[in-house]
């Protein structure tokens, strides 16, 4: 079973692609970058960017699956949701068109899964993720190790649905 698992952002979003019968190994890990430098693109440049890169990633990885953080919003940052509202539309779009499942998680039950809570701090998740798959450091920046721990999680449970 192989599986995408992407952290939406409009200025990082971390993909990782994970595999595995028995336990899962790393197949790719990195960030989509769409905001470099000291000038920030509009919306709909990185938008345009998100596309053609996770595009590039589901044709070279060819998932069984993708997993997806599910939207949450913190009341201290609405804006915060309203971006990775935009990213998650233009990603759950080129799922759509590849015709891949679709496996949506909540963000405190992939923290749950990884290290026992759902409250867990993004260096827990860092640590957690480094532990599971053997890393040498904790994957850096914390996009990577929440894209390695969502597509761990929809790993897991559909690991769990075809052993039944």
């Amino acid at each position: 079973m192989r599986v995408l698992g992407i952290d939406p952002g409009l200025r990082l979003a971390g993909f990782a692609c994970i595999e595995g019968d028995g336990t899962p190994t790393i197949v790719e890990a990195g960030v989509y970058r769409l905001v470099t430098g000291a000038r920030t693109p509009p919306v709909s440049e990185r938008l345009a960017e998100l596309d053609r890169d996770f595009g590039a990633t589901l044709v070279r990885t060819r998932p069984d699956a993708v997993a997806v953080e599910a939207l949450f919003a913190h009341y201290k940052h609405p804006a915060t949701a309203i971006g990775m509202a935009h990213a998650r539309g233009v990603l759950l779009l080129a799922i759509a068109r590849a015709g891949v499942p679709l496996v949506e998680l909540r963000p405190n039950a992939v923290k749950k899964s990884l290290v026992g809570h759902g409250h867990a701090s993004k260096a827990q998740m860092q640590s957690g993720v480094q532990r599971v798959f053997g890393l040498a450091e904790p994957p850096s920046p914390p996009d990577v190790a929440d894209a390695l721990a969502i597509a761990l999680c929809a790993w897991q449970r559909s690991s769990a649905t075809l052993a039944v």
